[in-house]
């Protein structure tokens, strides 16, 4: 069991108020993801619910028990961290058997979950190396390894994947992935990578100063945005967002639209703009396009190869079946 129930928490450093009271259900093995920018809370309320800060107000419930006031040790929880915090001098075997051993675990035990820690995680073949004879991929795999063995009811990931190349956290991302599927256990997991939050998470909370914006599954978010923070902030790239006049056209404050919900041709459209900077990716390619009257240049996906060159005219026209509303609160006009 891994149901992890927030009830008003709050916590304050001093007279800095860093995480207003909040409530969260997080269900037994689910894979929630903390997401958001720098700053926003993410990590520190992580922490709250490791038990490596102090809460200072409100409770944190575990399967039902109170462990507000309970040390990181008594919850049943694993964390692993951003860093691999391995010790170089020892194999990766003593590395994954060093929580246990602490415990005062039988041998045969030890084992039994290190020699099922390594299947899982592909680290059967490296058990005798150290550290230093590993990639990064494999050294995070045996921090996740080495909190597999505690068999805790739930398991906290504080951006595990932030000190990887780009090719290895693509990689690392599905193995969790296969993993949570796996194990069914509970996950939260911590990123400012939205793309990993949407492609991880069964359950997204976006976060802004301590403030939850939104919680949702991850079409939810990106179908129906709460705000426009949350609009501005889920899927990639980024929806577009205008405001002024054309915003006014349709009762609205601001509207937005996704890149792929912007059709673009060199002869009509509802928009006249200039193409700039094109990113071509193979599969897709991303006009960016400056429109007279708007804010920014407005990102367009266009599928495949399209030939338009930087300084072209060019006409968009939204999909109107999937134009965002938000009022001048910033919140989501009912559709």
């Amino acid at each position: 069991m891994g149901r992890i129930t927030l009830d008003k928490v709050r916590k304050a450093f001093g007279d800095v108020e860093v995480i207003p009271p909040l409530d969260l259900t997080i269900e037994d093995g689910e894979f929630t993801v903390f997401v958001g920018p720098s700053g926003c809370g993410k990590s520190t309320l992580l922490r709250l619910i490791a038990g490596l800060e102090d809460v200072s107000s409100g409770q944190i419930r575990i399967d039902g028990q109170d462990a507000t006031d309970l040390p990181p040790a008594k919850r049943g929880l694993a964390m692993v961290f951003q860093s691999y915090a391995l010790y170089p001098h020892m194999s990766v075997r003593k590395n994954i058997a060093f929580p246990m051993k602490m415990a005062g675990m039988e041998q045969a035990e030890q084992d039994r979950r290190i020699d099922a820690a390594a299947k899982a995680l592909n680290l059967t073949d490296y058990l005798d190396r150290r550290p230093g004879q590993l990639s990064g991929g494999q050294r995070q795999r045996v921090a996740i390894g080495r909190a597999i063995v505690r068999e805790p009811s739930a398991f906290l990931f504080d951006e595990p994947l932030s000190n990887l190349d780009a090719a290895l956290r693509v990689g690392m991302r599905l193995e969790i992935s296969e993993l949570h599927k796996r194990l069914a256990t509970t996950m939260v997991y911590v990123t400012h990578d939205q793309v990993e939050a949407m492609t991880m998470a069964d359950k997204i909370v976006v976060l802004r100063a301590g403030y939850i914006e939104q919680v949702g599954t991850p079409m939810e978010l990106y179908r129906t945005p709460r705000n426009v923070f949350v609009a501005g902030f889920i899927g990639s790239p980024k929806m577009n967002l205008i405001t002024g006049a054309e915003a006014e056209k349709h009762g609205a404050t601001t509207i937005g639209t996704r890149p792929e919900h912007i059709a673009i041709d060199s002869a009509k459209g509802e928009w006249k703009g200039t193409v700039g900077v094109s990113e071509h990716l193979g599969s897709d390619t991303f006009f960016h396009v400056t429109v007279e009257g708007f804010a920014e240049p407005l990102t367009v996906r266009a599928s495949g190869e399209v030939a338009f060159a930087y300084g072209d005219t060019v006409f968009l026209t939204p999909d109107p079946e999937h134009l965002h509303l938000f009022g001048a609160d910033g919140l989501r006009i009912a559709d």
